[in-house]
């Protein structure tokens, strides 16, 4: 294989990215980041393949031009990983300097600089934008995933190989690339053969590690996002029924050991099938999502608030006596009917009935919740808005 099947190789691998998002997207609504990536393989695409016809085209196109988009394609890149990790905000500096790359590559082009100095310019150019986004994967590495991990490490080690590429050429092969152009000057025969596989190389693994990598931690990226919804409640952003039994099961083994219990909380709002009923369910959403705030303010950073159905929330409250429990549900009911909810269509005024009850040694999570349910229900016997405390097995819980 020869330097030129293998820019044909570089536009035809990008082409084919570019193929493989466009039926990916169709019939799907595009993510910003995945649309900067898909626009990044195409500038690569045709800069490649603007390379690979040098000779049978003008040479405003085979140099400038192909370098720019090819320096464009790697800044989208840059700017497309940016973004995968939270943080877009560093895409505003990509394009200040994009434009001075390319501003001082036309420069050079035009004023007819010497082939080592375009060759090293280049190859900075590109190698420095594929490092910004190596720095955006090694962001917070120690909560990093192995996979994030390994991408940042190689796009690293291949970012700085293509900057040494560069710097070796213009040391080694002053008469190299007599076209001008860090890609340009590879296509045509850039110095030593050894430094020209070398870069080629190197640009080939980038293209795949970037690929790969990209897919890859957009596919984690997804699968994150649903393992959180099989234990988050997508509503109010509290675990679900079981987000929050996985969370309370280790509670449940500690109840055994002596020391302060755990407590729990099942809370349900008054009549609130008649504020769907009355007001449709996007204004019942509203007041859930309130009340779960108000809430919130009355708890500690350990405790934890879940949503087991409805309108009917659980709280968690670690080492914490049946007394005190009582009172945290007696704030939290306070609360609750002090806080009138706005909307757009009415002021809400909510109350709620709370059962309390502590994990002991003997329970299992159908016990538990058995006991709290029935205090709840006792709380709405007695006329809602109010706390019960479920029936004492012994002295000990109290």
């Amino acid at each position: 294989m020869d330097i030129k099947t293998l820019i044909l190789a570089l536009a035809l691998g990008n082409l084919s990215l570019c193929a493989a998002l466009f039926f990916f997207e169709y019939e799907r609504s595009k993510r910003f980041g995945l649309s900067t990536w898909a626009l990044a393989k195409q500038c690569q695409a045709a800069a490649w393949l603007l390379l690979y016809l040098r000779g049978s085209i003008p040479e405003v196109l085979s140099v400038p031009v192909a370098n720019g988009l090819l320096f464009a394609g790697v800044a989208l890149d840059a700017a497309a990983l940016w973004g995968a990790v939270g943080r877009p905000v560093w895409r505003r500096f990509l394009l200040p300097a994009l434009l001075v790359a390319q501003a001082a590559f036309v420069g050079a082009w035009l004023f007819d600089a010497p082939a080592p100095v375009r060759v090293a310019a280049g190859a900075l150019i590109v190698a420095g934008f594929f490092l910004a986004g190596a720095l955006a994967l090694a962001r917070r590495w120690r909560h990093n995933s192995l996979l994030q991990r390994f991408l940042a490490a190689s796009m690293l080690a291949l970012g700085l190989a293509l900057a040494l590429r560069g710097l070796l050429a213009a040391g080694l092969a002053p008469g190299a690339g007599p076209d001008g152009g860090f890609a340009a000057g590879l296509g045509a025969g850039l110095g030593e053969t050894l430094l020209q596989w070398l870069g080629f190389g190197v640009l080939y693994m980038m293209m795949l590690v970037n690929a790969f990598g990209y897919l890859l931690l957009s596919r984690q990226r997804l699968q994150d996002q649903l393992d959180l919804l099989e234990v988050q409640d997508a509503l109010t952003e509290v675990p679900n029924r079981r987000g929050f039994y996985q969370a309370l099961a280790p509670w449940m083994a500690l109840a055994r050991r002596p020391g302060m219990p755990t407590a729990l909380i099942i809370l349900n709002l008054d009549h609130f099938k008649r504020v769907n009923d009355n007001y449709g369910h996007p204004v019942g959403d509203a007041v859930l999502k309130s009340m779960v705030e108000v809430c919130k303010k009355q708890l500690r950073d350990s405790d934890l608030m879940g949503r087991l159905g409805g309108a009917e929330f659980a709280v968690q409250l670690p080492r914490t006596s049946l007394a005190d429990a009582l009172m945290v549900a007696e704030r939290i009911r306070n609360a609750v009917a002090a806080v009138p909810v706005k909307t757009e269509r009415a002021v809400i005024n909510l109350t709620a009935s709370l059962g309390v009850t502590t994990i002991r040694a003997e329970d299992s999570t159908v016990s538990l919740f058995k006991r709290a349910d029935e205090a709840l229900q006792q709380a709405k016997r007695d006329g809602r808005n109010r706390v019960a405390e479920a029936r004492a097995a012994s002295p000990l819980e109290a």
